[in-house]
């Protein structure tokens, strides 16, 4: 692709891994090498890393940045210096990896959650190959990030379970 767009799919509601899960399917299927990053999340065997990797997709799992929303113990600073070494490995894979498209699922919430400042993104995403297709997804996209998106798709939680305290269920929410 000569020209690469950034995506961005962000909002309350279900459904932005699934979006991007969907778009890497469709990369690879039509022949295009394409790379899945995970943030806050740990590799599961049972989880849509699996299905990825059986494709011929490249996953990364950076489970050692982990949310401090659910993890309000964690150590800050360790947390910041694991995520400046997680994009700098993956600016290095920008331009080395030879991929078509990057899915960074979670990276919103790294700005969200005060891992990473809007400017730490703002100065990441500048980094992006002309010829890359980018996704980005997570909850609490700013206004400034939105600006530097193609696309921008927001999910609206209209009606959830969870509002009743339903559990996650496996296989469909995790």
């Amino acid at each position: 692709m000569d020209k690469g767009f950034i995506h961005i799919y962000t909002g309350n509601g279900k459904g932005k891994t699934t979006a991007a899960v969907g778009i890497s399917v469709r990369a690879r299927c039509r022949g295009l090498r394409a790379a899945f990053v995970q943030f806050f999340k740990e590799k599961d065997p049972c989880n849509e890393i699996a299905s990825l990797e059986a494709l011929g997709v490249h996953t990364i799992v950076f489970d050692s940045v982990k949310s401090p929303l659910f993890n309000p113990d964690i150590d800050r600073p360790s947390l910041r210096a694991e995520a400046r070494k997680s994009l700098s490995i993956l600016e290095d894979m920008f331009h080395k990896g030879g991929y078509d498209l990057m899915v960074i699922d979670e990276f919103i919430c790294l700005i969200a959650e005060g891992v990473i400042t809007e400017e730490d993104a703002l100065s990441f995403l500048a980094t992006k190959p002309e010829g890359l297709e980018l996704v980005l997804t997570g909850k609490g996209a700013t206004d400034r990030i939105m600006e530097c998106a193609d696309y921008v798709t927001f999910m609206k939680d209209i009606k959830h379970p969870f509002r009743k305290k339903t559990e996650a269920r496996r296989g469909i929410e995790y």
